[in-house]
């Protein structure tokens, strides 16, 4: 599971990257110009870009040299380009692998994979597969895609499972609801009742309500924190019925 910066202006390609990029358990943000990648990488820690070359604002070659003065983060270049002498070139300026469009999920998963692992290799050995996140009763896996709340497994949506594993990273700290959307539902923009009926059935399924919370604490026009009880685990609470989320 990687940090995934998509630097891609055509919204089919980078649309499709993105809903693949997810369904591997990546986290993905994206932009659509080299400017939008510059102050993202200069404020967020990324594992691998994803960097087009046909940008509206700056060719990717330049986006290349300026995003390699600020970050040593691994960068894959994704472009419909296919002359050697430009792909000789943009290696020597700091890429670390080159795809030529059309290429397939599959084809981009192995070169990602290759470029993590040598990554992880020059900063001191493979880094270890994440392991489960606990937070009090709460063990949530990210391999395995799995939650167990105090010893029983619960049946989680895709959805649901992305959220609290999103919190579960941050125990005890509130996240904005805009981040929520930007990391979770990959939006930058959107409907707060989207996040409210999510809470709501993870609630049901974590034994409590929005009145008495145990792990599920919303601020009200700050945002939501997963934090683990104060006491012993109370019993299951029925929640305001709301419509069960699709599988």
């Amino acid at each position: 599971m990687a940090s995934v910066l998509v630097v891609e202006d055509d919204q089919f390609v980078r649309s499709a990257l993105i809903r693949h990029l997810s369904e591997a358990s990546h986290t993905v943000r994206s932009v659509g110009t080299a400017l939008e990648a510059l102050r993202e990488v200069a404020h967020v820690r990324f594992d691998v870009v994803i960097l087009d070359l046909g940008l509206p604002d700056l060719d990717g070659a330049e986006a290349l040299k300026m995003l390699r003065s600020i970050t040593d983060v691994p960068v894959i270049i994704a472009t419909a380009r296919d002359d050697e002498s430009e792909i000789v070139r943009l290696l020597n300026d700091g890429a670390d692998d080159y795809l030529t469009k059309p290429f397939s999920v599959e084809h981009l998963s192995a070169r990602m994979a290759a470029v993590l692992r040598r990554s992880r290799a020059a900063a001191g050995g493979e880094a270890p597969p994440p392991g489960a996140i606990r937070v009090g009763g709460l063990s949530i896996d990210p391999l395995r895609r799995s939650v167990e709340l105090d010893e029983a497994e619960l049946d989680l949506t895709r959805r649901e499972f992305d959220l609290l594993a999103f919190l579960a990273g941050r125990p005890g700290v509130v996240v904005a609801r805009k981040e929520l959307l930007a990391e979770v539902w990959q939006q930058s923009y959107g409907d707060d009742q989207t996040i409210d009926v999510h809470l709501s059935w993870l609630r049901r399924k974590l034994g409590e309500t929005a009145a008495r919370p145990r792990y599920l604490h919303t601020l009200r026009g700050v945002g939501v924190k997963l934090q683990p009880p104060a006491d012993a685990p109370a019993g299951p609470q029925a929640d305001t019925p709301v419509a069960e989320p699709p599988a």
